[in-house]
């Protein structure tokens, strides 16, 4: 019995002083982040500027980044984004135009068209909603505001799930369209 004692006594003493935090059982410090780049003049608030094509209804831009994971590009990271705009289509979605080419003309000829219909309402947001970054770390994604947001000031939200940190990371930025 004394023996049985003895042994669970050291046991637990045992495990007990064991250090926890030895230097082999350290954890190493993984963050990751990106930085952004919006590829758009900055203004002296730290908004960019995006000025609209005025012969477009949308003007297309991409904004881009680098993810880093201790100082090193980081390939495969799912980046989220969100923007405080978006719009609505009308009836109509567009038109699709059937064509050929003349053999003896060398020139096009449209023999029907077909327009795409009922999609009355549907929301359309300004960005698309995630990108991964490449073997270099760059991410990216396609911004398209519409010419009836001229004047408008759009905040722009990056994020992603750190799997070394456990968290969301959050990045905002402004966009001014002018």
């Amino acid at each position: 019995m004394k023996r049985i004692i003895g042994s669970i006594l050291f046991l637990l003493l045992g495990i007990g002083c064991v250090e926890p935090y030895s230097p082999e059982y350290e954890l190493v410090e993984r963050n990751i982040w990106v930085e952004l780049n919006p590829r758009l003049p900055e203004d002296n608030n730290g908004y960019y500027h995006l000025e609209l094509n005025e012969n477009s209804w949308q003007t297309l831009h991409r904004l881009s980044g680098t993810a880093y994971h201790n100082d090193e590009p980081l390939e495969v990271l799912k980046v989220y984004w969100l923007s405080s705009h978006y719009w609505y289509l009308g009836d109509t979605l567009g038109y699709i135009v059937d064509t050929y080419l003349h053999q003896d003309q060398g020139e096009y000829v449209a023999i029907d068209t077909a327009y795409i219909t009922g999609f009355n309402g549907m929301e359309v947001p300004t960005i698309n909603p995630a990108s991964y970054s490449n073997s270099d770390g760059e991410v990216n994604t396609m911004f398209a505001p519409v010419q009836s947001m001229e004047g408008d000031t759009v905040m722009i939200t990056m994020y992603f799930w750190s799997e070394w940190d456990f968290e969301y990371e959050w990045e905002s930025f402004y966009i001014v369209l002018d």
